[in-house]
């Protein structure tokens, strides 16, 4: 085309609205390529940085006078609160070991001739640690016979292992799996710390250690499906993670580690589900007969999960809809416009549900109706009255548009008090496999994740709960292989064991 011929067959108003349509698309460009490098290179904190323009109107804080005269007394108060300076006590169920330092016979003598009178002794304290030690149990069964008869032969019976005929304990397996699992150690690792301790264990061994367990707590995981569809409050999320050996997808393709959480609040549960897709079949597949609400992001899926399941209602995540006006707040170093006025709006929001956390259910509910309600309305207002005058493929006119869509979902936390205003929840509980997955890189097969993410399960139930860990799988793992029946393996799980029983069976 020859665009001098073009230009000249247009008219003077067609090449203006030429211009301003080019004008556009690099204005575009630009903004893409300055939000790619604060992806990139920027800081990943949701903070609007001190140094940039405050993201309130100023010509509003006059009205809030006195709230802010009140904060500042209450911060000149709180500055002469400090407790006084020394360190922290060390935790006294730890054992001590006493070292006695003494005065040599010679010099309990006084200068004037006199002995010395003992008056008190001077105590201080140092926390010291011991490497892991690892050490042989040798299991000793007394065998006794008839001298009579020479018939009857008895062999005193020994509790099952978690791994029959296999050298590892219950305390090694539960070491191999926390460290994996909780503390992201991968077991190439792992296989040279213990060597550093005299012991030669081959990574695979580790990991078919790891497989054996993951088979023999494998019941847990129906129980706490059950846990989860029986109540009427859930959570959901998503990451991706790479296994090799699928035979449903190549290996550079994306697989996916879902993460379902629910139950009653005294009987909550994690439940990692290791799906090569993330399509909705695998949350269909575990939410089929689930009745009540779901927290969730704005990811499609789950509007066709609740389309399939008409009993599911969707509670939407206002933080998911916040981080893309945060975006726009760092591309444009905080200047006071649409998206720092929305962060602003969210931010009071936010600061009404901290205030109400503690509150019972009932309560929340009519301070939401209150206090929230008419902020929502504000932002609706403000967001629709916006959006015609930003241009709708930016990253403003994109957070806006993502907003309103799951505009009737972000207000659903509104009807119930039980529910939160965000899907922060699950979102905080796949975060330790997507640290660990930085360490160990990859599962080799379908079977490593699928016990990843049932051992991952059971460690972010326990952290829930605040039972630790590896004295959970001590214990647990030393009881199940004896259990015969769902109420004995049920009563295993962290949040029914007597944290006394944990602690006695490490000691």
């Amino acid at each position: 085309m020859n665009l001098t011929t073009d230009f000249n067959t247009k008219t003077k108003e067609e090449l203006i609205e030429l211009l301003h349509a080019q004008a556009k698309k690099i204005h575009l460009l630009e903004e893409l390529h300055r939000a790619y490098q604060l992806r990139q290179f920027g800081n990943q904190s949701e903070k609007v940085s001190p140094d940039q323009h405050s993201i309130f109107n100023e010509a509003v804080l006059p009205k809030n006078i006195e709230n802010i005269l009140q904060a500042e007394e209450e911060i000149q108060v709180a500055a002469y609160a400090y407790k006084k300076p020394g360190r922290k006590a060390l935790p006294a169920e730890l054992p001590r070991v006493q070292r006695i330092y003494d005065l040599d016979e010679s010099e309990k003598t006084c200068m004037c001739g006199c002995a010395l009178t003992y008056i008190k002794d001077e105590k201080s304290e140092q926390l010291e640690l011991i490497p892991a030690q690892i050490y042989v149990i040798e299991h000793i069964r007394k065998k006794y016979a008839c001298r009579s008869c020479e018939e009857t032969i008895k062999t005193a019976p020994m509790p099952k292992a978690p791994i029959p005929r296999s050298i590892a304990a219950a305390g090694l397996l539960s070491h191999v799996i926390v460290s994996k699992y909780s503390d992201h150690l991968p077991l190439y690792r792992q296989e040279k710390i213990l060597k550093r301790i005299g012991v030669d264990i081959p990574r695979a061994t580790l990991c078919l250690w790891i497989i054996k367990c993951a088979e023999l707590l494998k019941p847990f995981m129906k129980i706490m499906h059950d846990h989860i569809l029986h109540y009427d409050i859930a959570y959901v999320d998503e990451t991706t993670v790479q296994v090799l050996k699928d035979p449903n997808k190549g290996v550079g393709s994306k697989k996916y580690m879902w993460l379902f959480a629910g139950g009653p609040p005294d009987q909550f549960v994690f439940y990692y589900h290791y799906h090569h897709s993330r399509v909705h079949e695998a949350p269909f597949s575990f939410f089929e007969n689930f009745k009540g609400y779901l927290h969730c992001d704005g990811f499609p899926g789950y509007d066709t999960l609740a389309a399939k399941n008409k009993s599911i209602t969707l509670s939407g995540c206002l933080y998911h809809a916040r981080r893309k006006f945060v975006e726009v707040v760092k591309l444009v170093n905080g200047k006071e416009g649409v998206a720092t006025t929305v962060v602003a709006l969210i931010a009071k929001l936010s600061v009404i549900e901290q205030n109400i956390k503690a509150l019972p259910a009932d309560e929340k509910y009519q301070i939401r109706q209150e206090k929230s309600k008419p902020l929502f309305t504000e932002l609706y207002e403000y967001l629709t009255a916006s959006q015609p005058t930003v241009p709708p493929k930016s990253l403003l006119g994109k957070a806006i548009s993502y907003t309103l869509k799951q505009w009737n979902k972000l207000l659903i936390h509104l009807n119930d008090g039980r529910l939160d205003n965000s899907n922060n929840l699950s979102e905080r509980a796949i975060k330790p496999f997507v640290i660990g997955r930085k360490g160990w890189l990859f599962a080799d097969s379908v079977a490593g994740a699928e016990a990843s993410a049932l051992l991952f399960s059971l460690i972010e139930t326990c952290k829930h709960h605040e039972v630790e860990p590896y004295a959970w799988f001590r214990y647990v793992l030393q009881k199940i292989p004896s259990c015969q029946t769902r109420d004995e393996i049920e009563a295993l799980l962290p949040f029914n064991i007597d944290e006394k029983l944990l602690v006695s069976n490490v000691s």
